[in-house]
């Protein structure tokens, strides 16, 4: 048993390092074969739809995995096949607002981004929603079954298709870029989805039951997890956003290869983040509060000691880095590189603030923490990204780093000490 979960862990470890450096390929490639203002484009696009998808999403995976947990420990299978219903509907109903509200902005694109050429690759950019909508939910699937190495090396499939399709798409032009993209998404989605049937028809057979009384506990699951989620996000979307209001389409691009450290740390943290997501869930639905509480510290202590000699490194080689990766024309990406490093760093000593909100079924705490940090970020974006472009966008998005991490200190001094698991809480409610 234990050699089997060492070994899923780390093919886990494997396949997300591998989708990153292949994230990172595809933006390497997309910024030599369109160059920067073109890039520019393209990373407004991508940014705005993201934002669009975050607004309308409903992030029901994680409602999945958490009750989907549950469900399979108290063996309820019909309650388990309605769960999966009930989301991948929910999924296509975000998914096309998603898509008519990015279709509303593409006509405006170019006077709100101060840019030229953005209709067509926005009209195109609508479609992305709408083939990514079943992934998340397959993919959930599988870390019901509790196999996130699975879901890791889909992750490295959508990567590698994405690579292909921007790549070929970018050497024509941003609108083929942008089709080259929704095309990736289409086949990597088709994929996914065929594995996360495979895995739910591997539970016992049973008619679809009605979620009954847990329906309204879902319900607000939902609500406060896609409130959370899409304020993770929004950090990512808002800042290109906002700088692409205040200046122009080559800082947009500054800052957004600019985000490598971002996307790098994060990867570091991501297969630790999907294996807690998926142990410290079922530890807490199985009473075991100790073993998550003792996940964390090893992970923040440990994600502590790797920055000792990581960071000084990192800073030291980014003149050099950002135009080995990105081409000369990017040299002006490396003050604000440095400065998302430094950012980079706090997420990745608190990369458990994604999972455990959700593990422990307080979804709300994400709010509280990201609300905190996107009233931070969005004003000092606009002021600062203004003043000294993309080297002042990447400031506020330190200072709103900053804010979330300090947020979360008081939010885990009150949570430490409290029954997170059901059996807990009505233990400690018996008189």
């Amino acid at each position: 048993m234990g050699s089997r979960v060492f070994r899923r862990r780390a093919a886990t470890a494997v396949a997300t390092y591998g989708a990153t450096v292949l994230g990172i390929v595809t933006v390497a490639a997309a910024t030599r074969l369109l160059g920067d203002y073109r890039f520019g484009l393209l990373a407004i696009v991508l940014a705005a739809v993201a934002f669009f998808q975050l607004l309308a999403d409903s992030t029901v995976e994680e409602a999945v995995v958490k009750y989907g947990f549950r469900y399979v420990a108290e063996e309820r299978w019909g309650r388990l096949r309605r769960l999966f219903a009930v989301a991948l509907a929910a999924k296509w109903a975000g998914a096309g607002v998603a898509a008519a509200l990015v279709l509303v902005v593409a006509p405006f694109a170019d006077s709100i981004f101060n840019a030229d050429g953005l209709l067509a690759p926005m009209l195109l950019g609508a479609l992305v929603p709408l083939v990514q909508a079943p992934e998340a939910v397959a993919g959930a699937a599988l870390l019901v079954r509790g196999r996130y190495d699975l879901r890791a090396w889909f992750f490295v499939v959508s990567m590698a298709l994405r690579l292909a399709g921007v790549a070929i798409g970018a050497s024509y032009g941003v609108p083929e870029a942008v089709l080259g993209y929704v095309a990736a998404q289409a086949l990597a989605s088709s994929a996914i989805v065929v594995a996360g049937l495979a895995a739910l028809r591997r539970f016992p057979a049973a008619p679809a039951e009605r979620l009954a009384e847990d329906a309204r506990g879902i319900r607000r699951f939902v609500v406060n997890s896609a409130a959370g989620s899409g304020l993770v996000s929004l950090r990512t979307t808002l800042a290109p956003l906002g700088l692409g209001i205040v200046s122009n389409p080559f800082q947009v691009g500054y800052f957004r290869t600019a985000q490598a450290p971002i996307t790098g740390f994060a990867a570091l943290s991501s297969p630790v983040r999907l294996i807690m997501l998926t142990e410290q869930t079922r530890d807490v639905e199985s009473g075991r509060d100790d073993l998550l509480w003792r996940s964390l510290r090893r992970y923040s202590l440990g994600a502590a000691l790797l920055l000792v000699p990581a960071l000084p490194v990192a800073w030291l080689l980014m003149p050099w880095a950002v135009p080995f990766v990105f081409g000369s024309d990017f040299e002006a990406a490396v003050e604000p590189a440095r400065v998302l490093l430094l950012a980079a760093s706090i997420q990745l000593v608190l990369g458990w603030t994604k999972s455990l909100p959700v593990s422990v079924g307080r979804p709300g705490l994400r709010i509280v923490a990201h609300g905190i940090e996107t009233a931070v970020l969005l004003p000092l974006v606009l002021v600062l990204g203004a003043r000294w472009q993309a080297t002042g966008a990447a400031v506020a998005y330190l200072a709103a780093t900053c804010a979330f991490a300090l947020t979360w200190v008081v939010l885990l001094a009150r949570l430490r000490g409290r029954p997170l698991s059901p059996a807990g809480a009505k233990e400690l409610a018996a008189p």
